[in-house]
């Protein structure tokens, strides 16, 4: 067991994987590998070939068309008149052709960026699903919004114009040079080269001092999404506690520093020193050309000669003020890559085990000498439990709040893995069944009920595929149909967000119907009829006591109704189990179990003895 769970965590440990995920080894090198790892990802890397073809033949186009205007203005002034229709054609066909081989290559490099951010997104959201359940509960979920909507985003502006323009300033930078070395006597070459030198310099150190206020920005970002979700969510109790200002102050601390970053940002670029040396480098190359012009002559070094080499200069205006903006976006957009590789490359705890065992259950549960603790806390939840249920058994679990019900229940379905000890299926550890297989055949109805903001239809039928026929059948047992045929839409109603438009007992009721259609071998019920109403929870009692037919059931409740369900009783306190047996052993002979029903009905114990010998 344990060598083959380290051979998992040498490949990929996670709860869940839609497939070969192609991008896993980049993701562990880098922002740099993985982002061109999506760059020249499958029919992308052709793309990428011709985006650069055309961006490099476009940028010699433009050069060509400088040096041959400045050729026909020499042959004009000369008085060679015959070369003008010639040169006058060439131009305008480079002129045609130009703009042609730009708009393929935006469309191209736009075909680039949207797959990458769908590619981003699609990974992004896979990896979170196969996150442990540890991870979700650290992580907020307005932080995770926001990396899943604007930090992939702006992946796809780090292609498109990011990266694409990088590349085209590269070229506007570097041919232009190389034309001025070709086609004009050398000495030109000083102000330009002299230019790029400086250029690339001042690019540096304006990248530098973006960077961390590119991780102001993105964090800040986050920071105000967190606090729009948990207060949207949570807005019932924000206005029944008159919070409304509090939560507006929190929000809007955020955005002052959101604010404030962008702000720096500016000052930076307001010091951006290429655009000065831009205009002294146009300013001494005119003076140069000029110079040079009256030391060779007209004829060696003629007028038209002096304009193609200033339109040559000129095409440096572009990467200077394209790098402006682009590079401010292109840090950005490394810092979101960043940010999304930290939470994608986090590890968790819980292995799918795609390979391990997938049978049928029968329902037998054992724990070993099993202990736990949640991560990142060293206070044990539970301790030394020993305990076995059989098949088809019954059994309730009691103790206080915090004695570690709720966390034994779910540990049976692997939603944390044990500290010690194991916990046994079928007499097989729950670590070498797939993980896939282990939880279909495990059901939770919990007192918090979860409903996505869908039909009741799809609520009930989540994740199967069922006949109406089926679900109004599962609803029936569940007492649910008769208060959905009283709605708008009877099936097709919308509980909207979080099943706000239901009742506790509505939602509940929903909950237990999809318990019902799916059938499971274990059943969890955790205080699932807590907000159900007396006379609504004598007909579910009956739908229960059905569905606990041949399967193994765990109960956690206070309900005396319940509990005498129950083949067996466990008692917890602060962890460990105290005492264990029927109703009747445990109020004679459990201390525990006695002060809790003694609580739970503000009376004594032997009028409570008196009510079961009654009853």
């Amino acid at each position: 067991m344990k060598n083959r769970k380290n051979n998992t965590i040498q490949k990929r440990i996670v709860e869940f994987s839609p497939g070969k995920d192609p991008f896993e080894k980049a993701r562990h090198k880098g922002s740099r590998n993985w982002i061109f790892s999506h760059i020249l990802f499958k029919s992308n890397k052709f793309y990428v070939v011709i985006v650069l073809f055309t961006t490099i033949l476009t940028s010699n186009l433009t050069s060509i068309t400088s040096v041959l205007i400045g050729k026909a203005i020499n042959d004009l002034y000369f008085g060679i008149t015959s070369s003008l229709v010639y040169y006058t054609i060439i131009i305008l066909i480079l002129s045609i052709f130009s703009p042609i081989l730009r708009m393929i290559s935006f469309a191209l490099r736009e075909i680039i960026a949207h797959r990458m951010e769908r590619d981003c997104r699609r990974e992004f959201y896979s990896n979170l699903l196969g996150k442990s359940q540890s991870f979700h509960e650290q992580i907020q979920i307005g932080e995770l919004m926001a990396l899943a909507t604007n930090d992939v985003r702006m992946l796809n502006f780090l292609i498109s114009p990011g990266i694409s323009l990088i590349f085209e300033s590269f070229t506007a930078l570097v041919i232009p040079l190389i034309y001025i070395i070709l086609f004009f006597p050398l000495q030109l070459i000083l102000a330009p080269l002299v230019f790029a030198v400086l250029f690339l310099i001042s690019l540096r150190s304006y990248v530098k001092k973006i960077a961390p206020i590119s991780w102001r920005l993105r964090g800040f970002f986050g920071g105000m999404n967190t606090t729009l979700n948990e207060t949207l969510t949570g807005i019932e109790v924000v206005k029944a506690t008159v919070q409304e200002v509090g939560e507006l102050e929190k929000y809007i601390l955020n955005a002052r520093g959101y604010r404030d970053a962008f702000i720096d940002q500016g000052k930076v670029q307001a010091k951006y020193i290429p655009f000065l040396i831009l205009a002294l480098t146009i300013t001494f190359g005119l003076t140069h050309a000029i110079s040079l012009n009256l030391i060779l002559g007209n004829l060696l070094f003629p007028i038209g000669s002096i304009i193609g080499y200033l339109a040559l200069l000129r095409q440096l205006r572009f990467p200077t003020q394209i790098s402006l903006f682009v590079f401010a976006m292109v840090r950005v957009a490394i810092t979101s890559a960043q940010r999304l590789l930290n939470i994608m490359n986090r590890e968790t705890e819980i292995d799918e085990n795609i390979e391990g065992i997938s049978k049928s259950l029968d329902g037998r549960i054992k724990f070993e000498n099993m202990s736990f603790s949640y991560p990142g806390s060293e206070k044990p939840v539970l301790k030394n439990i020993n305990l076995e249920v059989k098949p088809g058994q019954t059994v309730a679990f009691v103790g206080t709040t915090g004695s570690g019900k709720t966390t034994l229940t779910k540990l049976i379905s692997r939603l944390y893995d044990v500290d010690k000890g194991k916990i046994l299926i079928d007499n097989i550890d729950i670590r070498e069944y797939a993980l896939k297989s282990l939880r279909s055949q495990i059901s939770y109805i919990e007192q918090d009920v979860f409903l996505f903001s869908d039909s009741i239809f799809n609520n009930i039928s989540f994740g199967r595929t069922s006949s109406k026929e089926e679900i109004i059948q599962v609803a029936k047992e569940a007492q649910a149909h008769d208060f959905i045929c009283q709605l708008p839409n009877q099936y097709d109603s919308e509980v909207g967000e979080r099943g706000v438009q239901l009742s506790g007992g509505e939602r509940q009721r929903i909950a237990i119907a999809r318990a019902f259609l799916s059938d499971p071998r274990i059943l969890v019920l955790d205080d699932s009829t807590s907000s159900i109403d007396s006379n609504t929870e004598d007909k579910i009692q009956r739908a229960i006591r059905n569905i606990l037919k041949d399967r193994t059931t765990l109960l956690i409740t206070h309900r005396l109704s319940q509990i005498r369900w129950a083949d067996l009783i466990i008692v917890l306190k602060r962890g460990e189990i105290t005492a264990m047996g029927t109703h009747d052993e445990l109020l004679s002979t459990s201390d525990e179990y006695q002060k809790i029903f003694i609580k739970k009905f503000d009376v004594d114990i032997d009028q409570i003895i008196k009510h079961k010998e009654a009853s």
